[in-house]
Parts: structure tokens; sequence; C-alpha cells
């Protein structure tokens, strides 16, 4: 199966083209640049370029995914937009893929792990997973909050997201992987 993802809603515009078959997703065509504005004027030409690198056309994509937060209001709209615009323009089924679930993807096979986006204002937004499996709900946290959850996670835990560098103090022992944006193999896999 031919699928491109679209991201944009955090720190990076991102727009992939994978095979994706049961061995896993592997990249045809990627165009990724950080990004906090602008994402409208670039897209549809990183779309474009993506799918040239890849060798193929938009008519031989088989589905579409598109992150739908949390993250930036206007960046979501936009990748949002441009995903569902073309998605019906070529007939094809649109996913919506989770931030969270995508950055704690791209964490590898860690058994546990923090998502962790900074939401700002003493906040985050996380999810956290147990044994491989979600340890329940994405919540907006506050950072106090947040450190306490991570505090009972394991030693060999990861805190990955661009919340991940705020709770260095209390990562001891665990791997810190700050992100701003999911890893397009992951969003490709989910």
């Amino acid at each position: 199966m031919k699928l491109m993802v679209v991201d944009t809603s955090l720190g990076l515009c991102t727009v992939g083209v994978f095979e994706v078959d049961s061995a896993g997703a592997s990249c045809l065509g990627l165009r990724s640049e950080p990004m906090t504005k602008g994402h409208s004027e670039r897209i549809a030409g990183f779309a474009r370029d993506a799918a040239s690198a890849a060798g193929v056309s938009f008519a031989q994509l088989d589905r579409i995914g598109v992150t739908v937060g949390p993250g930036s209001f206007t960046g979501l709209r936009v990748g949002l937009a441009f995903a569902q615009g073309l998605a019906a323009a070529l007939d094809r089924p649109l996913v919506g893929l989770s931030g969270l679930d995508a950055l704690a993807a791209s964490a590898g096979e860690a058994l546990e792990v923090a998502a962790l986006i900074d939401a700002r204002r003493g906040q985050v937004y996380a999810r956290f997973w147990r044994g491989g499996v979600a340890d329940g709900p994405a919540e907006a946290l506050t950072l106090e909050a947040a450190a306490g959850r991570i505090a009972t996670l394991a030693g060999g835990a990861v805190l990955v997201g661009s919340g991940a560098p705020l709770f260095a103090d209390v990562a001891s022992g665990r791997t810190v992987i700050a992100l701003e944006g999911p890893d397009p193999a992951a969003l490709a896999r989910l």
C-alpha cells in the first residue's frame, strides 16, 4: 500500500510517501523542514516533491494519514484542510493520527514511554505507555502533575517530544528525546 503522511501539528512541516506492508514502512519520498509559520504556502509543494521523489503520482496513493493534534491550532488546520482536500479529490481514505501516539511510536521499542508536547503556560500535553500499551488517554497536565507521573516510570523509560526537555531534573536514568515532530515512518506505521 502506498501512503502519504502529512504532519503540520508541531515544529515541523512534513509530507512523506511510504510503502507500507506487514514488514513495516519504507520511505519512498520525504520532505520535512522545521517550520512554525508558513505551512499553508509550502504544504502543496512538499506533497508534490515527496510524490516526485517517490516516483508516484497522487493517483497511485492508496491512503492519506494526517496528524490531528494536539498541536498548533493554525498548523493543524492547514494540514487537515490539505489532507482532506487531497483525499476528497483522489477519493481515498483519510486517517487521523494522534501526534502523541506518533511521538511514542518514534521512541522505538521502549516499553515505558511518556510522549510530551510543550503546551506552554506551565502545561504539557501528555500520554503515557507501560508495557507498550497506552496507560490512559491523552491529557493536558501541569508540569508538576506530569513530573509526578514521570517519576513512576521505570528507569529505562523514554521521554519524547518537545516537552521532554522540561523534565530533565526528574529524568534520571530515563532517555530524553527532544523531537519537534513525530518521525514520519512512525506516522506511516500507525
